[in-house]
């Protein structure tokens, strides 16, 4: 077993950092949009939900320590049949689709800090070349080291605290009065949609074998990992709607962020936060193709995947390719409320699986199942709501999310049956191992 090194401040910085990355440049707009007034209210419901699923994956990364993290507690929950593939390849193409969004944002602000506004032309070129050129980086074996991203967390935390910190004080909390809020369907909606924002606290999950002292460690990383990003992003919504008119937020819904340092930072607030997010979203974008990478490699080796995910190409892998195109096409084809809701809608699937995986195997991981199925609950819950708004006042949002999830069964569907491919009872053979010897 490989030396345990990782401790409190590494696993909470991972948790951190995955979820600091370009979900609240990408998303912040499109919530202040839909809540108004309420955008705080909605990172809180959003945020409760990850708090609660936080329970789940801590219960699990302690029982089944595994690089697999979430692919690996599906596989124990559920077996290694035709649904755990199905629900395996949803979270690879999630994967894709947050890094559309990552790319997404990063062409926004690029464009905003250029020519001054979003340009769709100049926009799109962004996006794609940023996922390229880290496509490149990862297969050329240049990815960031631990110690780097550490630094990249460091740099986006510090200057979104100093953003906060000092927007405060020009606050106009009459804009968060409750007659600015719009009707509660809107505002849960508004949360539901930025869920895609706390994902990535359960990265955690994939360092669980190499973490000192993980009945302490872990706990108290995911839940403070992820109570300090609620803090962090109630406190940057209150900051950006009592800064800015919610006609001005519509306008500049993408970078609405650098549209919010202005009036307190001048010209120079909105070139440092825009260069912020530009360093946010292109972190978030190598560390996503480097994961995305390892999970389809991890998925193919053990036979869910075509073997083609599964080649090595310098020091990458093929299946890094495929998710980089396939990231393009996603942040060139779609605007963001599609990606958004797309993005959500998998995440809450997972996660709500995550919490059914916890509450069946409850003898196994000493979950309590009250938390555990209250939880599962929420995550459906909040995805039949987000999916019924979406129908009732945006029905073509739902229209990419329909498509991944029908391409994901049907491929999934055809390759299991055809090729008579089974996923391994144990995705981490460390693991396994474990399980005999105990």
């Amino acid at each position: 077993m490989a030396e345990k090194k990782i401790g409190f401040i590494e696993a909470f910085s991972i948790g951190v950092g995955g979820m600091v990355g370009g979900g609240i440049f990408a998303v912040l707009g499109l919530t202040i949009d839909l809540a108004k007034g309420a955008a705080p209210i909605a990172f809180m419901i959003a945020g409760f939900i990850a708090l609660v699923t936080a329970y789940s994956y801590v219960k699990l990364s302690l029982r089944y320590p595994s690089e697999g993290g979430s692919i690996e507690f599906i596989v124990q929950a559920f077996g290694n049949g035709l649904f755990s593939s199905i629900i395996n390849n949803l979270l690879l193409v999630s994967y894709v689709i947050m890094l559309a969004l990552y790319a997404y944002a990063f062409g926004s602000y690029g464009s905003a800090l250029i020519l001054g506004t979003d340009v769709e032309w100049l926009h799109k070129s962004l996006a794609a070349g940023v996922i390229l050129l880290f496509m490149f980086i990862n297969l050329l074996g240049a990815f960031m080291t631990g110690r780097a991203e550490d630094i990249m967390v460091f740099i986006k935390l510090a200057i979104l605290l100093v953003f906060a910190a000092v927007g405060t004080a020009s606050i106009d909390m009459s804009h968060m009065a409750p007659q600015q809020w719009t009707p509660m369907p809107s505002v849960v909606t508004g949360g539901l949609i930025i869920f895609l924002a706390y994902e990535g606290f359960e990265l955690i999950a994939n360092t669980a074998r190499d973490v000192k002292n993980p009945e302490k460690t872990l706990p108290r990383a995911y839940y403070a990992a992820v109570i300090f990003v609620i803090i962090l992003y109630v406190w940057i919504s209150m900051v950006t709607v009592g800064n800015l008119s919610f006609e001005a937020a519509k306008k500049a819904q993408d970078y609405v962020l650098a549209e919010a340092a202005e009036p307190f930072f001048g010209r120079a607030g909105f070139i440092i936060i825009g260069i912020a997010a530009l360093l946010s979203t292109a972190s978030a974008i190598n560390a996503t193709l480097y994961g995305g990478g390892r999970t389809s490699y991890l998925i193919a080796r053990y036979g869910e995947l075509p073997g083609r995910f599964e080649k090595k190409f310098k020091h990458g892998y093929e299946g890094m390719i495929i998710i980089a195109l396939l990231g393009i096409i996603f942040a060139t084809s779609f605007n963001l409320d599609n990606i958004s809701v797309a993005g959500s809608i998998g995440f809450l699937i997972v996660f709500s699986l995550v919490n059914f995986a916890n509450f069946r195997l409850y003898k196994e991981t000493g979950g309590n199942r009250f938390i555990s199925g209250g939880g599962t609950l929420l995550g459906l819950v909040a995805t039949v709501v987000l999916i019924g708004y979406n129908l009732m006042h945006t029905p073509k949002s739902l229209i990419t999310s329909a498509i991944v999830i029908l391409a994901v069964s049907l491929f999934s569907f055809i390759y299991y049956t055809l090729k008579a491919k089974r996923l391994s009872p144990y995705l981490d053979k460390d693991l396994e191992e474990d399980e005999q010897h105990s």
